[in-house]
């Protein structure tokens, strides 16, 4: 999957978690899929504890984290998503 492809499974919508960029269609906030993964988690722990979401949905958050992380702005279309059911 491609970075891109990667990139549209992550959202930012002011009204949900405050406009913290989520997996899309979830309030689980990318930053909290880097630092489980930053204190050692695995992803097949992550998918376990979060059965919601998929791989590629941890792979996005890497990939946006990578994307943050060389000073580069990764436009996240604003708008109204559909609400996770959580």
């Amino acid at each position: 999957m491609s970075e891109d492809n990667l990139l549209s499974r992550i959202s930012i919508d002011p009204n949900i978690c405050s406009g913290k960029p989520c997996i899309r269609g979830h309030r689980i906030w990318v930053s909290l899929i880097l630092g489980l993964l930053a204190s050692g988690e695995t992803i097949e722990k992550i998918l376990e504890e979060y059965p919601s979401i998929e791989r590629q949905d941890v792979l996005a958050c890497l990939a946006y984290g990578a994307e943050m992380s060389r000073d580069v702005f990764v436009e996240i279309p604003l708008g109204t998503t559909k609400q996770a059911d959580v």
